[in-house]
């Protein structure tokens, strides 16, 4: 088991499902068979957690440099946080709450960055509990991108049908035609083709792009952006030796992708690749970091606050994240292995 990536997962918002699906997603044995996992968080809250759903459990704080010994049936956790009792109330978060759930997030970073994990899995956050507690980004992605001195990265979901990358993420939908440009496309292409070349093992995806107008603009009458921007990206890209089509209207190009026809597809705006994306894999997508220097995966759902410690939470998303994150991981070190 030595052998096997070390993966980090950071708990969340305490008052959130985290904590919940953590102790849910650990059931499963065949995660022990791909990947050694170590939850970042709160001891008293996850404590609470096992004791609510999974009494046979055993939890052991650890430290890394000690080693991490993990196996079915005990949860090996970093302790981060101590916090009151009235910041682990299940569905009320708070501040201090905000606070730790940051806290988990950079400590799972920096040890990522300096190879003590070989990957990072986030639960789900709140991100105006996030400024609230003195942190002003957008979420995870942000936050973890300026933590690894990133500048170019992309935010892609991806299910076992469909994979989506996004060249806009959370801006209002009226801002999306100004913010595209030629070269934020033909970077999100360039990210994700080497992502999934690199760290999914894909050496010959192929990728295809959506428009942003109804009916691929139609001859400039819907728009213009396709041929002044996407097009010459698509273009660029094509010319440096990627496998990317496009741009394709989205209202057929997400059929195709999800019948096998593209490995990805790259979106201009969030809701544009989300809604398909969600539509096959509501309860099973990955949230993936492209570009960065670590392997950064994340459930794609939020806090669920109105279902915190009721028993309720699919720890699905969270256990596909898991093993994306070791699939990765042992891509990376195979070709590093390589030189």
């Amino acid at each position: 088991m030595a052998d096997l990536p070390l993966i980090g997962i950071t708990m969340g918002d305490p008052a959130g499902i985290g904590p919940e699906i953590i102790v849910k997603a650990l059931r499963e044995k065949e995660l022990y068979e791909i990947c050694r996992p170590v939850v970042i968080g709160d001891q008293g809250v996850l404590s609470a957690v096992v004791s609510a759903h999974s009494p046979d459990f055993s939890l052991n704080c650890v430290s890394v440099d000690t080693g991490v010994d993990s196996e079915p049936g005990r949860i090996s956790m970093i302790e981060v946080s101590s916090l009151k009792e009235e910041d682990m109330i299940p569905g009320r978060p708070t501040v201090d709450g905000g606070k730790a759930m940051v806290r988990y997030i950079l400590k799972a970073a920096d040890m990522t960055l300096t190879g003590q994990l070989d990957a990072m899995v986030t639960c789900p956050i709140n991100k105006a509990l996030m400024q609230q507690a003195g942190y002003a980004y957008e979420g995870h992605t942000q936050l973890i991108a300026e933590r690894a001195g990133a500048k170019d990265f992309v935010m892609m979901l991806a299910g076992q049908r469909l994979r989506v990358a996004l060249v806009t993420i959370h801006c209002a939908l009226r801002e999306v035609p100004s913010m595209l440009t030629e070269e934020g496309v033909y970077r999100t292409i360039h990210i994700t083709a080497r992502a999934l070349r690199e760290e999914f093992g894909l050496h010959d995806a192929t990728l295809a792009v959506a428009a942003l107008n109804p009916h691929g603009g139609e001859s400039g009458l819907f728009g213009v952006e396709e041929r002044q921007v996407i097009e010459p990206a698509v273009k660029r890209a094509r010319r440096e030796g990627v496998h990317v089509e496009g741009p394709f209207p989205p209202d057929t190009l997400f059929f195709k992708a999800a019948s096998g026809r593209f490995e990805a597809v790259i979106a201009m705006y969030h809701d544009q690749g989300l809604i398909p994306l969600k539509l096959l894999h509501f309860s099973d997508a990955v949230n993936v970091t492209l570009g960065l220097p670590i392997i950064r995966t994340s459930v794609d759902h939020g806090t669920a606050y109105d279902i915190a410690g009721k028993g309720k939470a699919d720890p699905s998303s969270l256990k596909a994240a898991v093993r994306m994150a070791a699939t990765m991981a042992e891509n990376r070190r195979t070709r590093t292995a390589k030189g």
